[in-house]
């Protein structure tokens, strides 16, 4: 675990944001290796392939499907075409059936530490990168409209992580300012991107337990 967070903290604070997947779940990138074994590549192959550099914010198929650009049915036939043109056939469905089958499950624990961070008075949101098509399906994981203030859906607002105008965007809806926020995200270049705009960030690299624990440290709820 990385964070900037410093002694004053809590002086100005008035709202932790969250990305969703990796942080409220497991992270399933691990779920690559399988199915890259599977289909004769790398881990490497199968994630540029499938997901393009995930450190920026591009014209792969895969960052337009989350930008809500195209279709995930779309995206799922051009990931196709890029992989076979390796020589590999990634297909998409079977990359998140991989990613079912060996993570994602929900961290209840850090779902609970929301619920004490909305009683302590600070604000809640999520800026996630997400697909429109799975809206329904990681929405329906916990009680979003309880649990945060907003939202902000890379598929419904054209704009995804690491773009610094989400990060805008969201501190806009929330009216806040950037140094009144801490935000908590599994993905080192969205935790860069953030701190950019001096928003301060905690790189979650654990468990669900490890998460609170850390943030707990920030914020010294308990």
């Amino acid at each position: 675990m990385s964070n900037d967070t410093s002694n004053d903290t809590t002086a100005k604070l008035k709202a932790v944001i969250f990305d969703f997947g990796g942080v409220f779940t497991d992270s399933p990138f691990h779920a690559f290796t399988a199915y890259a074994e599977k289909i004769g590549a790398s881990d490497k192959q199968v994630t540029d392939i499938a997901f393009g550099g995930y450190g920026h914010d591009g014209s792969h198929p895969w960052h337009q499907v989350e930008r809500g650009e195209i279709s995930l049915e779309s995206a799922r036939d051009s990931i196709l075409a890029l992989g076979q043109a390796q020589g590999l056939n990634v297909d998409i469905w079977e990359v998140f059936m991989a990613m079912a089958e060996n993570g994602g499950g929900l961290r209840t624990e850090l779902v609970e530490y929301v619920a004490k961070i909305r009683a302590s008075g600070l604000g809640t949101g999520i800026i996630t990168n997400n697909v429109l098509e799975l809206k329904e399906h990681w929405r329906g994981m916990l009680p979003v409209d309880d649990l945060f203030d907003f939202v902000i859906d890379s598929s419904e607002v054209g704009m995804r992580k690491p773009n610094p105008a989400i990060f805008v965007k969201a501190l806009e809806i929330g009216g806040l300012a950037a140094e009144e926020v801490i935000f908590l995200d599994d993905f080192e270049g969205n935790v860069i991107a953030a701190r950019e705009l001096n928003i301060r960030s905690i790189l979650v690299d654990g468990d669900g337990a490890k998460t609170v624990a850390d943030l707990d440290a920030a914020l010294g709820l308990n």
